[in-house]
């Protein structure tokens, strides 16, 4: 979509181009064509500017992925406010650290959903540090009519920062990404074109992930770029989810590895081409895709796996075009997109040729402006402006990425990023517990799940998983963080420097086991 330098832009010339044409459905069949779309949202804005949200504002957000999110998400936008999104997932542990950091002055939550009650933890959030006005947005989001005085934000900056999305830092507390339109829109118009999503006629793509990850927004916009309609899921349930795939015609959907892995695994308990007859391709990032997936998505789907590569600092480094051969789809990452510019550092920080293994890092529009913390900035961020991603991986003459490892110690849990150090602190309060570490070890459904080797504080009374689980959960802290493996040891190792010999640890532990904590 030419000549859109915002959402609101984007929004505005995709429902005079195909206002009939639908953008969303969910699984109730609720569709909203372009032109719907357009007018909701400006009444949505005009019920949020009620509640005295306007130019400026700071709103977070926690909401399931749903229309009325998406609606919300766009109205914010036509509003000028500052949204900071939060997954459903987090608790209050994470939430208050997500309010604090983008010093919001609005928290709109679902209420009760799911058997878990926002609201209660909303209020039990304010009254131990009162701050942001509690909103509760419903299945439907609310509207007004905007009347000829309504003031919106129509002539917004696309360099401004208009966006926070949470990221976990070394310490398992969000770390707040700030973005623009121009960076957001930069990212997803790549992933659509790269991609290329809507070329083929009859696109229907398929949201299955939570809508307040950054890939929420870059979905969105995806799809006003190039005008194909997505069907919304407000959650992942492999048997509902592929049933609707079926109903709803979708020919692309992606997320994860560990959501490539659920789709074969019910492709092989039936005949594949009954599974999701019309998939065309598998698209998503979030972590390390195992080669012979692609294969397999091949043979057992019918699709094409194209693996792409970003994060929530930059939502698209690289994007893999479907057309490419097999074999370097399988071997990498995707190509860099138009706009951003990627090198690759050895440890004396001289660039790597071509082909040879070192930091990534990137420069570049879809890159974001730094996070909410200036210390954590100044640490991500190269003297000389590129962002370090923490990533191994090459480049290669063709613009091909291959990543092969990160740098940090961070577990990567079906595309979520969970900070050892953090569990680690509140396991180490536990009576049972003398020493604790956290590790992430490989998982064919979950890429690492989270394991717990702990020197416990009586050899003869060891504590139990479900112990430790529930002492967690007693401090707040989000189920996705949960060990679901437990190792008891006599001692941890060390390295020369008395710090834990994780590697140590990570190799005599990658072996699965049968007594894991399954979510």
């Amino acid at each position: 979509m030419i000549g859109a330098r915002t959402l609101d832009d984007l929004i505005a010339l995709r429902a005079r181009t195909t206002p009939d044409a639908p953008l969303l459905v969910d699984e109730s069949g609720t569709t909203v064509t372009c032109r719907e779309f357009a007018d909701r949202a400006e009444r949505v804005a005009a019920a949020l500017a009620a509640e005295g949200i306007g130019r400026g504002s700071r709103v977070s957000w926690q909401l399931p992925t749903r229309i009325s999110a998406l609606l919300v998400l766009a109205a914010l936008r036509r509003l000028d406010a500052v949204q900071a999104p939060m997954i459903t997932q987090y608790r209050t542990r994470e939430v208050a650290v997500a309010l604090a950091t983008s010093r919001a002055e609005y928290y709109l939550v679902p209420g009760a959903w799911q058997g878990f009650d926002y609201g209660a933890m909303a209020a039990g959030i304010a009254a131990d540090a009162p701050g942001a006005h509690v909103i509760e947005i419903g299945h439907d989001a609310p509207e007004a009519d905007p009347g000829a005085s309504f003031d919106a934000g129509s002539n917004a900056d696309p360099e401004t920062v208009a966006w926070i999305y949470f990221t976990s830092g070394s310490t398992g507390a969000p770390k707040g990404a700030r973005h623009t339109d121009g960076t957001l829109l930069a990212a997803a118009t790549a992933f659509a074109g790269g991609g290329r999503l809507g070329e083929q006629p009859g696109e229907v793509a398929a949201m299955g992930f939570p809508v307040a990850h950054i890939g929420g927004v870059v979905y969105l916009i995806a799809a006003l770029a190039g005008g194909y309609p997505v069907l919304v899921q407000e959650a992942f349930v492999p048997d509902r989810a592929t049933a609707d795939y079926r109903r709803f015609g979708v020919t692309t959907t992606g997320g994860a590895p560990a959501f490539y892995s659920a789709l074969l695994t019910m492709a092989r308990a039936v005949a594949p081409e009954k599974l999701v007859p019309g998939l065309r391709t598998l698209k998503g990032g979030g972590a390390a895709c195992p080669p012979e997936m692609f294969g397999a998505v091949r043979d057992e789907l019918g699709a094409v796996l194209a693996h792409d590569y970003g994060m929530t600092e930059v939502p698209m480094i690289a994007v893999a075009d479907p057309t490419d051969d097999p074999a370097v789809l399988a071997a990498t990452d995707g190509r860099v997109i138009p706009g951003n510019t990627v090198r690759i550092l050895d440890p004396s920080g001289q660039a790597c040729p071509s082909g040879v293994l070192g930091e990534i890092q990137v420069s570049g529009w879809a890159v974001c402006r730094g996070y909410t913390d200036p210390t954590e900035t100044q640490k991500a961020f190269t003297a000389d402006g590129w962002f370090r991603t923490g990533d191994l991986g090459l480049l290669y003459p063709s613009g091909h990425v291959e990543v092969v490892g990160r740098l940090k110690d961070i577990i990567n849990r079906k595309g979520e990023n969970i900070a050892p150090q953090e569990i680690e602190e509140l396991l180490a309060t536990h009576p049972a517990v003398a020493e604790v570490a956290v590790i992430g070890v490989p998982d064919g459904e979950r890429g690492e799940l989270v394991c717990a080797i702990v020197t416990p504080s009586d050899p003869g009374a060891p504590p139990a998983l479900p112990d430790l689980v529930a002492h967690l959960d007693r401090a707040g802290l989000m189920r996705q963080k949960f060990p679901e493996r437990l190792e008891i040891v006599g001692s941890l190792p060390r390295t020369g420097l008395a710090k834990v010999a994780k590697s140590e640890l990570r190799d005599r532990f990658s072996s699965p086991r049968t007594d894991e904590r399954q979510d």
